[in-house]
C-alpha cells in the first residue's frame, strides 16, 4: 500500500513538471520569441562576466575585501542613495565593512532619517544613529515618480538577488549605456530611444530610464586613493550591493563547510549503527 502511496505520488509530481514546462514553452511561443525577430532578443546583451571575491561556494570577503566594500558603500552614498534606497540594511551593519564603533556613529549621523518631533508630535527629520536602517530618498511612491519621469526607482537590498547573475548584471548596466548601433537602426527601423530613456543593451528592453549614474572618471574621490574610473566604481558598487542583499555571506559560508563535514560523519555513523543493529535479525532470517 505505501508502495502505490509512493507511486501515485511520484506520478503527480511528475504531471505537474511536465504541466509547468508545456505551459511556460506555450507562453514563450504565443509572445513570438521562437518566430519573430525583435530588437530586444538581437541586441540584448547577456551581462559582462565579473570577478568577486564573494563568488562560489567559499566566497567571502578578507581583510583586502574590505577596501572594495567601503569604496563601493561610498559611491552608493555619493550617487546611488540619490534616487535608491537600502531599506533592508541597517546602518550599524557598516560595522562589518572593517568600520569602528566610531566610524559606524559618524556615519550613521550623516544620513538624515524621518523622526517625530517630542515637543509636538509632527513629523520631521533626525541624525541617523547606529540603530535606523537607510532612508528613502523618496517620502512616498508619487514623489519617487515625479522625480523620475513615472518610474521609481528600484530599492536596492537585494538587487543582487531578484537579477539573473545579479552582480554581473549590475556592473554590466552601469557600464553599458552606449548610443544604439547603426546595425540595430538598420536591421529595425522602427526602433528608437524615446526622450527622456537611454540606450543600454542591458536592459532588458534596450531603453532604461536612468540616466548614466556613473558617467565621468574621478566622480567620486575615494578616501584610500584608488584612481575612481567609470569601470572601477561599478566593480565596487557591484561588490557592495552583493554584501547588502547578504551581508552573513562570508560567515554562512565558513559555517556551511564544517556544517556539511559533521552532516556526512553524521550518516556514515548511523549507516554503521543501522548494519550493526540490523545484523541479528538478518541472520536469523537467513
Amino acid at each position: 500500500m505505501v508502495r502505490i502511496i509512493g507511486i501515485l505520488i511520484g506520478l503527480f509530481f511528475t504531471a505537474a513538471v511536465l504541466w509547468a514546462l508545456a505551459t511556460g514553452a506555450y507562453t514563450v511561443a504565443s509572445q513570438g520569441y521562437l518566430t519573430e525577430k525583435t530588437a530586444e532578443t538581437e541586441f540584448h546583451k547577456h551581462p559582462r562576466e565579473l570577478k568577486l571575491a564573494s563568488d562560489g561556494w567559499g566566497g567571502h570577503w578578507g581583510e583586502e575585501d574590505l577596501a572594495q566594500l567601503q569604496r563601493g558603500y561610498q559611491v552608493y552614498k555619493e550617487v546611488c542613495a540619490a534616487c535608491h534606497s537600502l531599506r533592508h540594511v541597517a546602518l550599524r551593519d557598516l560595522a562589518q565593512l572593517g568600520y569602528s564603533e566610531a566610524e559606524v556613529k559618524a556615519e550613521a549621523a550623516s544620513w538624515t532619517v524621518p523622526g517625530v518631533d517630542p515637543a509636538t508630535g509632527e513629523a520631521t527629520t533626525r541624525p541617523g544613529t547606529p540603530t535606523d536602517y537607510f532612508p528613502s530618498p523618496y517620502p512616498n511612491d508619487i514623489a519617487a515618480r515625479a522625480a523620475n519621469n513615472n518610474a521609481i526607482p528600484p530599492d536596492l537590498s537585494l538587487i543582487t538577488k531578484a537579477r539573473h547573475e545579479g552582480p554581473a548584471y549590475a556592473y554590466s548596466l552601469l557600464t553599458g549605456y552606449a548610443e544604439a548601433p547603426a546595425e540595430l537602426k538598420q536591421e529595425f527601423p522602427g526602433f528608437e530611444t524615446p526622450a527622456g530613456l537611454y540606450f543600454n543593451p542591458y536592459f532588458a528592453n534596450l531603453n532604461i530610464a536612468m540616466p548614466p549614474p556613473l558617467h565621468s572618471e574621478g566622480q567620486v574621490t575615494y578616501a584610500d586613493g584608488t584612481k575612481a574610473s567609470v569601470d572601477q566604481m561599478a566593480h565596487d558598487v557591484a561588490a557592495f550591493l552583493v554584501w547588502t542583499a547578504e551581508p552573513s555571506l562570508g560567515k554562512r559560508n565558513q559555517t556551511g563547510w564544517p556544517v556539511l563535514g559533521f552532516l556526512l560523519f553524521a550518516t556514515i555513523l548511523a549507516y554503521l549503527a543501522k548494519q550493526q543493529v540490523w545484523a541479528n535479525a538478518k541472520r536469523r532470517k537467513d
